[in-house]
């Protein structure tokens, strides 16, 4: 294998990323049995389905638990192998919390959010890679995570900021899967500069919105983008911490006073 020919037009952390899959490419090869890989965002997967896509040796299984899971892991296999015999490498995680066991929730909002869930469990010493989607219920929480730290989980995580909870494992069937609603905007700006085209998908004026680009807030298809004036095109997904995520489904003509339309579909949980 030409490793060199798939890394060296990569950016570092992208090489690192490609170096790792190649190594669990020639283990699967090797050994004639299935590898799992960490979780990929959306980015990080379409670079390396691109890298598979140029070796017929091997093929390929995705696994997030649920249909449209933003995290996912990939199970590489040698080409020959039955894909009826992969298992999915996942564990499914409900967190609760303990009756009595600490603060309780005063509001309609959900009792843990997103970054208290991840950062306890990251807490316990665990990596990102092995963290796929969390779903957030009003008084529970659910974590798809690597099948080979589940164990690990149940044993130690005892505490959610100041909640005492209890981990038990569910079924896939009984995952919350959250249903999207979906928020179309159609309006015109001055030029395709990020700070202009995510203010119009956040409500936001273009002058918080380069704030926000530079305090490292916003990714432009899951990678952090801090310049302001980078130009984002149809396809892009918008994603900024605590608002969700910003479709740039459609870039139109000029208006007649120079402006560029676009169509956006901002994603409302």
């Amino acid at each position: 294998m030409d490793r060199e020919r798939f890394l060296a037009p990569l950016e570092a952390d992208d090489r690192v990323l490609a170096a790792r899959v190649l190594d669990q490419v020639e283990l699967a090869l090797k050994k004639a049995e299935p590898v799992a890989t960490d979780f990929f965002d959306p980015r990080e997967r379409a670079l390396v389905e691109e890298i598979l896509h140029y070796l017929p040796e091997v093929k390929k299984l995705n696994y997030g638990g649920y249909r449209g899971a933003e995290r996912q892991r990939m199970v590489i296999v040698p080409a020959y192998y039955l894909t009826e015999a992969v298992e999915a490498p996942l564990a499914y995680l409900e967190i609760k919390p303990v009756a009595n066991g600490g603060k309780r929730k005063t509001d309609s909002a959900p009792l843990f959010t997103h970054r208290a869930v991840l950062g306890s469990v990251l807490g316990l010493g665990l990596k990102r890679e092995k963290i796929g989607d969390l779903l957030l219920g009003e008084e529970e929480a659910q974590v798809i995570v690597a099948e080979e730290i589940s164990d690990y989980i149940l044993t130690h995580l005892q505490k959610v900021g100041p909640v005492a909870v209890q981990v038990a494992p569910i079924d896939p069937e009984q995952l919350n899967v959250p249903v999207e609603r979906v928020k179309e905007i159609s309006s015109t700006v001055a030029s395709l500069r990020l700070d202009a085209v995510a203010g119009i998908g956040y409500g936001e004026s273009r002058t918080r919105m380069a704030r926000e680009i530079k305090a490292e807030k916003v990714k432009v298809n899951w990678k952090v983008v801090t310049d302001p004036a980078h130009k984002v095109a149809a396809g892009d997904v918008l994603s900024m911490r605590g608002r969700g995520r910003v479709i740039v489904a459609e870039v139109g003509g000029e208006t007649k006073k120079g402006r560029i339309r676009v169509v956006m579909k901002r994603l409302l949980s």
